[in-house]
């Protein structure tokens, strides 16, 4: 039997129902979307297989189920007026059913299949005319040498689909690494492609939100700050000169027009040495790299996101101080999702401090992040990094 857990609003009859979203997903991303559209007056339903997940705890309505299932998502459709999608990793099959019955997803399972399956995308945004890493599909551990023969070690294999967080990447250093890489990513049963390594100077993003009517609010370049493939620093806006910026600006609207996406999108880039700006790739959702945007931007990429799914107007990107620093708050290990040290990071002036809300930590798993305004990038980091080192979660408490 589905399971549906309702939060009374105190209302025993409205005339005229609010707008409703759906989100199929309920981790930290549909809560931040969730609290989002609450504010602008939507009902929010939310899909999640668990009924303790960070979107969970505001959620108008809640459905625990299986959101791979027809049956749950078409139940979760009947509820909304919309129906969007917190992460890329869905079946997009069971999606088209909600299509095919008349319902509204947006993005698009057309979207979807271009994004979700690294391999399509890369060839996407390439036939786009968008500068990207050279890539081929491998098929055998001598079809993965080959490449690195040919191209220059060292190259990244990758897997085509399920990736996040560097899981699902191998860094290729030469030919005497093929075999264990191959074995690591499960090559004879998991579709994988291999591109060339970037030796970047900088990692870049930039939000990029589309509307129904093809309106776009871009938001600001970002610098990104990775550890072991996992993002713990976002500086915005990012040190680079007009020309580069210009350049991520223009590849990231690109990248979300060649893939017909509809809502806040996350478009990560390379900036080489010699000023060149490649695609590493593109989430057809919210992002990491914009959650910044809730204290330093007049709307949010949150906000603008269930803005452009309703159908209603954008809003400004602009940036309410000159610049603003966010810190991943991630897991130091297993243990109790509950955060230690919350009081000291609050007593920080200018700390503006996130709880996902996470039941259970593990090593490097985003439990919350703060973010921090500033006069200038290295003001507001300072202040961030303080906050951020007071706050632990996990076994290591």
């Amino acid at each position: 039997m589905h399971e549906t857990l309702e939060r009374d609003s105190g209302s025993e009859s409205v005339e005229s129902p609010p707008p409703r979203l759906g989100i199929v997903g309920g981790g930290q991303l549909a809560k931040m979307t969730t609290l989002a559209a609450l504010r602008l007056g939507c009902d929010v339903i939310v899909l999640e297989r668990d009924s303790d997940g960070p979107a969970a705890q505001m959620a108008t309505h809640l459905l625990v189920g299986d959101w791979n299932e027809p049956s749950w998502l078409l139940e979760l459709a009947s509820m909304a007026d919309v129906v969007s999608i917190e992460n890329e990793f869905l079946d997009p099959n069971a999606l088209e059913e909600l299509e095919k019955a008349g319902h509204e997803l947006l993005p698009s399972t057309t979207c979807l299949r271009r994004v979700q399956d690294k391999l399509i995308q890369k060839q996407i945004l390439k036939e786009a005319g968008l500068s990207v890493p050279d890539f081929t599909a491998v098929g055998s551990p001598d079809e993965l040498a080959d490449f690195g023969n040919d191209h220059g070690w060292p190259v990244v294999l990758k897997a085509r689909r399920f990736g996040y967080d560097g899981k699902g990447n191998a860094t290729v250093r030469s030919a005497d690494e093929v075999a264990q890489a191959w074995e690591a990513l499960n090559g004879d049963k998991n579709p994988l492609y291999v591109e060339s390594f970037c030796p970047f100077e900088m990692e870049l993003a930039t939000i990029v939100t589309r509307a129904r009517n093809g309106d776009v609010a871009q938001y600001p370049v970002v610098e990104t700050i990775q550890k072991d493939h996992i993002c713990h620093v976002v500086r915005a806006p990012a040190q680079v000169s007009e020309q580069v910026s210009a350049e991520v600006e223009r590849l990231g609207r690109k990248a979300v027009e060649a893939v017909d996406g509809l809502g806040s999108f996350g478009i990560e880039m390379f900036l080489t040495a010699d000023g060149k700006v490649l695609i590493n790739e593109l989430a057809p959702r919210v992002h990491n790299s914009g959650h910044y945007s809730i204290e330093a931007c007049t709307c949010s990429q949150f906000e603008n996101h269930v803005r452009a799914v309703m159908g209603w107007p954008l809003g400004s990107t602009d940036m309410v101080a000159p610049a603003a620093v966010m810190v991943n708050l991630l897991g130091a290990g297993k243990g109790p999702g509950a955060p230690q040290g919350l009081d000291k990071a609050l007593a920080i002036p200018g700390a503006q401090v996130h709880v996902y809300g996470k039941t259970l930590s593990k090593p490097g798993r985003k439990m919350g992040h703060i973010t921090a305004l500033g006069s200038s990038v290295a003001e507001a980091e300072q202040t961030a990094k303080e906050a951020a080192a007071l706050i632990q979660f996990g076994a290591d408490q």
